[in-house]
């Protein structure tokens, strides 16, 4: 949604990812505009202190140093992923860059209205998987094996199919 966001208000959007398997999706399903694996070292230098903002969505343990790194001076990594245990962030990298960290889980109801005013607006939408009820529990194991695409949706007036792709 991010990528969709960005684009939509006119940035240069950066994908990042520990995969390269996600760069076709990333460039044409979503529109980003470059793509960066951040487990490629020459990649990530290349990138350096070239990026105005960051948002960060990654729930899991993850170094923030490297991330950090491709912030220009004044640029901002606003956390918007939940990981379990707390991040360690340099502070070294924070001051000598004059880079800023902030975080954020979710608007009031006037920000939220504003998104979907937003949304409908330039036709930005979840990419889903809508699932009926009674695939829940098979949702829930793919979940624990992480293999999600995007965000499963229950719609619960569906019952005993498949699946579905949006």
């Amino acid at each position: 949604m991010a990528v969709k966001f960005g684009k939509a208000f006119g940035l240069k959007v950066t994908v990042i990812s520990t995969s390269p398997k996600k760069e076709k999706e990333a460039r044409e399903d979503l529109g980003a505009d470059n793509f960066l694996v951040s487990k490629d070292e020459k990649q990530m230098q290349d990138a350096a202190k070239s990026l105005d903002y960051i948002i960060d969505t990654v729930s899991a343990d993850h170094p923030l140093l490297p991330l950090l790194s491709l912030l220009k001076v004044n640029g901002k990594l606003v956390l918007v992923g939940m990981p379990e245990k707390p991040l360690s962030l340099p502070s070294v990298a924070l001051a000598a860059g004059r880079r800023f960290v902030g975080g954020s889980a979710i608007g009031g109801v006037k920000e939220t209205q504003e998104m979907l005013d937003f949304c409908g607006k330039h036709g930005i939408s979840c990419m889903i998987e809508n699932i009926p009820i009674d695939y829940v529990n098979t949702a829930m194991e793919r979940l624990g094996k992480g293999d999600v695409k995007y965000r499963f949706v229950i719609d619960i007036a569906r019952s005993f199919s498949s699946p579905t792709t949006d």
